[in-house]
């Protein structure tokens, strides 16, 4: 039997002096931790960048990078192979992907011989997209996505490229399939195999049914109306009440 040809992913993140690359603004750092077969392999890329320009001092805010620390680092055309070697034929998880891959696209084009661009190298999966349908109506940052799944980033008190890559790691897998991905077979209970199907006894006391109140169906079919408005009447729930 042929062996499939592993999957490798690129979970990507990126810090910058401001928002808008169109006004000159640029990446400071770059961080991204590889998966093979949704399994973190422990490869990381991860480098800071000297902008040649002021940092804006809402970005600072956001990432506490100073404009001193990134004096004596490398320009994107210093490191622009090994970043590009780095992420070739792999899928980029990017939480926002216009952003990022707008920003990289941008130093590229600046690069009188660099002809590539990110959707020419790799392919792209948006994680915030991909959270905004999955869950219409929430917040779907990454801080909001990690409490919803339980993830600690209680070290994130700033934003930082390969951090954030790291965290988002743990948010991808989680979200498109579960906690077990994370972990490597040995790690897993009973090597990863299926545990034993645990059957009730049939003669077990029935359950206890407790009915809302009116009040309480009143909440909950005004909340089905807001996530129906938010996701463009595409809410399950409400289809299901209204069916």
């Amino acid at each position: 039997m042929q062996k499939l040809k592993d999957v490798r992913q690129v979970v990507l993140d990126t810090e910058t002096t401001g928002i808008n690359p169109k006004e000159g603004h640029k990446i400071i750092e770059i961080g991204c931790v590889e998966l093979i077969n949704r399994r973190l392999t422990k490869k990381n890329y991860h480098v800071y960048l000297n902008p040649e320009r002021e940092i804006d001092a809402g970005a600072i805010e956001v990432h506490g990078i100073s404009n001193q620390f990134l004096k004596d680092k490398p320009k994107f055309k210093d490191v622009v192979e090994d970043f590009m070697t780095f992420i070739a034929d792999a899928e980029l998880i990017i939480h926002n992907a216009p952003f990022d891959v707008g920003f990289i696209n941008h130093e590229l084009g600046q690069l009188a011989s660099e002809t590539r661009t990110i959707e020419t190298h790799s392919t792209v999966f948006d994680t915030l997209a991909y959270a905004r349908q999955k869950h219409p109506g929430a917040r779907n940052s990454l801080d909001a996505l990690c409490k919803r799944y339980g993830i600690d980033n209680s070290k994130r008190e700033l934003h930082g490229a390969l951090l954030d890559a790291e965290i988002l790691a743990e948010v991808y897998l989680i979200m498109t399939g579960g906690q077990a991905s994370l972990l490597d077979d040995e790690q897993q209970p009973d090597g990863g195999h299926e545990q034993p199907l645990i059957r009730l006894p049939v003669d077990r006391p029935p359950l206890k049914i407790i009915k809302c109140t009116e009040q309480e169906e009143q909440d909950h079919l005004q909340r089905l109306a807001k996530i129906n408005k938010a996701s463009g009447g595409e809410c399950l729930w409400e289809k299901l009440v209204n069916s």
